[in-house]
């Protein structure tokens, strides 16, 4: 390992303890490319370590370069992101791939500003990708890197309000060094994911306890000051899930904006008026009366979603609603590739079961 070279007793602290203490061994951190930074980078976004791994090794096998994501039908590059939810970072994903592809010629932009002109990429990300994947210098301001320096400085205020977030980029500019910088990056990232945690912070391994003001305080569980408290509405779906004889059930594709957006759903429905409705008009007579499964519940960011399953079963497979880019008789085996959220591949396995 090389010597250590920083710009301040802030960062030597930091790199010092990223020396024994830090994470050496993750996927990305093997041959770090621009391309591997940058889909590790996406993935990470609002997603626990342990959980991007296995698809981020997955997604490294089927697109290996950028040219072969850019290539990559959506319907498959989202049903290999099921899971990791947010799907508009799978959508900006493939986007952005192929404006690399086509219009670089595969090569990232060595810049924040160029990068950050991209679809998906933000300043902190156009970050990471240079500094950890490019050689180039340029500091981040993550979650967890937000949360170490609001605890260091007793920054007070909600990290993501503009004017507190002038003031921690000002912070990370500084305190970035001009050597070693890609560790000192992986570092900040790890310290706040290991030790300066969201909750029960390992304060007394941290390397910067001595300098920390929320420890000399007794206040650090206060930092970083929490998002104005906002009630979270309920909303309510009714799903038709219409399965054939066959072994097939009717899906289709949400719009590109909103929920799951571009992804393949059980037709949705505001109430059982509107499901009867469509089963009489596009299922013809040769159906079973639908019946109500019992509610389950999603959480989104922003609010509830309280799904009644409804399952019909059709004698045959209605044409009524073929319409190709919109309408799909999936496979209930999932044997074809499609992008599917969570809740309804839940529901498909129950649906196999029954």
């Amino acid at each position: 390992m090389q010597a250590i070279d920083s710009n301040s007793p802030f960062a030597n602290a930091v790199l010092q303890w990223f020396a024994h203490s830090g994470r050496h061994h993750l996927p990305w951190q093997e041959n770090p490319t621009p391309y591997r930074v940058w889909v590790s980078e996406i993935m990470l976004q609002q997603t626990q370590v342990s959980t991007v791994i296995p698809y981020f090794l997955n997604f490294m096998r089927h697109y290996p370069d950028v040219h072969r994501l850019a290539a990559a039908p959506l319907d498959e590059v989202l049903h290999l992101w099921t899971g990791l939810g947010y799907y508009a970072r799978a959508r900006n994903l493939q986007r952005c791939a192929g404006l690399v592809s086509t219009t670089m010629t595969g090569a990232f932009p060595r810049s924040v500003d160029a990068l950050c002109e991209l679809p998906g990429i933000g300043r902190s990300t156009a970050g990471a990708i240079l500094s950890l994947g490019a050689g180039i210098r340029a500091p981040i301001l993550d979650g967890n890197v937000k949360r170490v320096l609001c605890r260091y400085h007793a920054i007070p205020g909600w990290p993501d309000l503009p004017s507190v977030q002038k003031q921690l980029w000002v912070i990370a500019e500084d305190a970035t060094p001009t050597h070693e910088f890609a560790a000192y990056t992986q570092a900040m990232m790890d310290l706040g994911a290991t030790v300066c945690t969201r909750s029960k912070p390992t304060c007394l391994l941290c390397p910067l306890q001595d300098g920390c003001k929320a420890r000399k305080a007794d206040a650090v569980s206060e930092y970083p000051h929490r998002k104005p408290a906002k009630a979270i509405p309920t909303r309510h779906a009714h799903l038709l899930m219409c399965r054939t004889a066959s072994g097939k059930v009717l899906l289709e594709r949400r719009p590109e904006s909103g929920i799951w957006g571009g992804l393949w759903s059980f037709p949705e429905f505001t109430d059982m008026m509107q499901v009867e409705e469509f089963c009489h008009s596009r299922l013809s007579a040769g159906h079973q009366a639908p019946a109500c499964w019992p509610a389950v519940k999603h959480t989104f960011s922003h609010f509830h979603l309280q799904i009644t399953p409804v399952c019909v079963d059709a004698a045959t497979q209605p044409d009524a609603v073929m319409e190709p880019q919109r309408w799909l008789w999936y496979p209930l085996d999932e044997s074809v590739a499609v992008g599917l959220a969570a809740p309804v591949k839940e529901l498909l396995r129950r649906l196999r079961q029954n």
